[in-house]
């Protein structure tokens, strides 16, 4: 790949893809498909209606789609104008909608009345009963649940009587006197690499989540770096399940692609069948996402019919049998984070590597500097050396919302990402484990207290302990170990039923264990010991218990 030869800003890298890619496929949903000029120019004409609507330079405006063309064309349209975009989790219950909205302090709510079985306008309604007193032609929202929110519009289906129409926005900036090309093409002219692109919420160490702010500088550099470890062309249907609201998404699926014209193949919800018949159809040449989607693939009795020749890279195990790695091990991984814009080591994962490099993570992707610290002293600690990986670098975000740069950075720049591991004396990572507590399920990032928080909510909970438990695929799955209070009966079926209304699905323990407060491990100082509880609840489902 050679260097980037464009200004990092969003309207900028936008012109760029469109002048070189038009009229090829960026992106396609379930029969819809929008090329590269079409993104251009309705995103165009949705960011005219939203300068005319108020929305400027730093107004935080939350998206809210499924994969698909309606989000990029949002987004795009956000961000062109120097707005910063704050991109939804889908699989948000009402609690955590609102919590989002509240943090980010959106102004501006661009969304889809609903997926599925999701109504998020309920769900909006539930969080924020202040709603339900604004009617067409009332003015701006005033809402005291969410104070910063001043309009939301949704496109497609019924708007409630608070919200407006999708259609209305994109007819306001050809309403609106002076708001014309050439004045979008001045507001373009005003946002430079450094202004802030992107607020990206992940679960934090505490119980509530986090939000990395990115500029346009740090993520398109950084999509445009990754691209020097796969050879990607405009011919290449990429599929992932992998959401463009985080960062592997946004940044590994969409922007990456966008780098070099390929075409995004996108799904609302992954169905194995569904996902193998749509590789087929659309002679996908590259599939990737979390193991556990690929071993759902496998596994499905249409594995074996459906032709799979045209991939070429992706997941080993759909690639034609000649192409799959021998071991893979011996091909390299990456390690990355939110707080990175995405993978910060990195190498080739379809060359073999040498015997010495087995189970190795990749070296540290340009732009990126790292050093290796004693996480008790914060002593810098020498090659090869087990300890907390730190990284800086232009790819590191600027900081995490409504929290102070000392809190998060060190002195010298650093962020201390809580990941165990060492470097060899050529530069290759070995990383181990988490130092921490955070779970890794599926590709999510799963806070136990947060979790612990809901749970123990409930009258009927005394307390719960939440753990990450090893699985081979997954990575991880949510555990959970509750004390109930005297006298009090619950099925684990009936705990995560009530939990699904309060929390994301891939929240939500799969396995719950009532115990005594006498089958904990608690320390002389009366904290429970969540790598023995690990252990015990790993063996426990293992054993084959009837509550896992």
């Amino acid at each position: 790949m050679p260097y980037l030869d464009v200004e990092p800003t969003v309207p900028g890298f936008l012109r760029y893809a469109t002048g070189r890619f038009g009229e090829r496929p960026l992106i396609s949903l379930e029969g819809r498909s929008i090329s590269y000029a079409e993104a251009e120019a309705e995103s165009a004409r949705l960011a005219r209606g939203l300068l005319a609507r108020g929305v400027g330079k730093g107004t935080r405006v939350g998206v809210l789609f499924p994969n698909g063309p309606e989000w990029v064309i949002s987004w795009l349209a956000v961000t062109r104008i120097g707005a910063l975009a704050v991109p939804m989790n889908t699989f948000y219950k009402a609690r955590e909608l609102g919590w989002t909205l509240r943090h980010a302090d959106v102004h501006t709510l661009l969304m889809t009345p609903g997926l599925l079985s999701n109504d998020y306008q309920e769900r909006l309604e539930a969080c924020a009963p202040g709603l339900a007193g604004h009617r067409p032609g009332s003015g701006i929202l005033a809402c005291p649940e969410l104070p910063y929110l001043r309009q939301i519009f949704v496109f497609g289906g019924e708007p409630r009587p608070w919200a407006s129409p999708g259609s209305e926005l994109r007819d306001a900036g050809d309403a609106t006197a002076g708001i014309d090309d050439a004045f979008l093409r001045e507001v373009e002219a005003s946002v430079s690499p450094a202004d802030l692109l992107v607020l990206i919420y992940s679960s934090g160490s505490t119980a509530e989540p986090k939000a990395a702010m990115h500029t346009h500088g740090a993520i398109l550099r950084h999509a445009h770096a990754l691209n020097r470890y796969r050879d990607t062309s405009p011919d290449d249907r990429y599929w992932s399940p992998m959401p463009f609201f985080w960062v592997g998404g946004l940044v590994i699926v969409l922007l990456q692609n966008m780098h070099v014209g390929a075409s995004v193949l996108a799904q609302e919800v992954f169905e194995p069948g569904e996902t193998l018949a749509l590789l087929e159809r659309e002679r996908a040449t590259h599939a990737a996402g979390w193991p556990q989607y690929m071993q759902a693939m496998r596994d499905h009795p249409d594995f074996a019919r459906r032709d799979l020749s045209s991939l070429r890279s992706g997941f080993p195990e759909l690639l034609p049998e000649e192409e799959r790695p021998g071991d893979p091990l011996l091909r390299s991984n990456s390690l990355g984070m939110t707080e990175t814009s995405g993978p910060h080591t990195y190498d080739r994962m379809d060359v073999d590597l040498p015997e010495h490099l087995r189970g190795s993570f990749g070296r540290a992707v340009e732009g990126v500097e790292h050093k290796i610290v004693d996480p008790d002293t914060g002593e810098t600690l020498p090659t090869g050396e087990y300890g907390e990986i730190c990284v800086r670098g232009r790819t590191l975000m600027q900081g995490m919302y409504k929290r102070e740069r000392e809190e998060v950075l060190d002195a010298d720049g650093y962020y201390h990402t809580g990941d165990g591991g060492h470097f060899n004396e050529e530069g290759h990572l070995f990383f181990k484990a988490r130092l921490g507590e955070m779970i890794k399920t599926g590709g999510a990032n799963v806070t136990p207290r947060e979790v612990e928080v809901v749970v123990e909510s409930f009258d009927e909970v005394q307390s719960c302990f939440v753990v990450g438990v090893p699985h081979p695929h997954r990575g991880q799955n949510v555990a959970a170990a509750v004390v109930l209070g005297a006298d009090v009966e619950m099925k684990p079926d009936e705990l995560r039923q009530r939990l699904r209304e309060e929390l994301s699905a891939y929240k939500v323990p799969r396995h719950v264990f009532f115990v005594t407060r006498d089958e904990l491990p608690f320390t002389d100082s009366g904290k429970v010991q969540k790598g023995e509880l690990t252990r015990l609840l790993a063996e426990r489902i293992a054993a084959g218990d009837a509550e896992a």
